[in-house]
């Protein structure tokens, strides 16, 4: 039973069917990439201004806060750095970064390093507000609708696979 158990371990990892960090087994992290397989969608590791450091492991830099106008011109940069499709996420796909059991920030550590405890702008705008835009709040876990786009707050970006 014990030799099966190995084997089917040393068959998984090689693989790659081993997930980064404790993640979900929805999230597959390789460099500076996260894939969402339940979603087919692939997540920068890094905040914007943060850059991947693959000695490692983490984002080195400081998190540039940004309003939805300058998120076009990282998006823009994004594309033409790493290849076309890049986005803002919606509400969904960023509330399913959320890790409840997380002490702080509210997110998966080692899947998505040195991410702040801070809200992260979503492309979603509140239907209740439509002035407003949802954003997610990795230092509570909760989703508010409540920033203006031209508030400045924290961008991770993603793309359809």
């Amino acid at each position: 039973m014990a030799r099966s158990r190995t084997l089917i371990a040393f068959v998984a990892c090689a693989l790659g069917l081993i997930w980064a960090g404790g993640a979900s087994a929805q999230f597959y992290a390789k460099d500076l990439y996260v894939t969402d397989l339940s979603r087919g969608i692939e997540w920068l590791r890094c905040s914007v201004g943060q850059r991947w450091n693959p000695e490692t492991g983490r984002c080195d830099g400081t998190v540039v806060p940004l309003n939805h106008d300058t998120v076009l011109q990282a998006i823009e940069q994004a594309e033409a750095q790493l290849g076309p499709g890049w986005r803002l996420p919606t509400r969904a796909e960023l509330e399913s970064l959320v890790c409840a059991e997380c002490e702080g920030p509210k997110i998966d550590l080692a899947t998505f390093p040195d991410t702040p405890a801070d809200s992260f702008w979503t492309s979603d705008r509140n239907w209740l507000a439509p002035r407003h835009v949802w954003s997610v709040n990795f230092r509570t876990g909760h989703s508010y609708g409540r920033f203006f786009p031209y508030q400045e707050l924290a961008v991770r970006l993603v793309r359809d696979r």
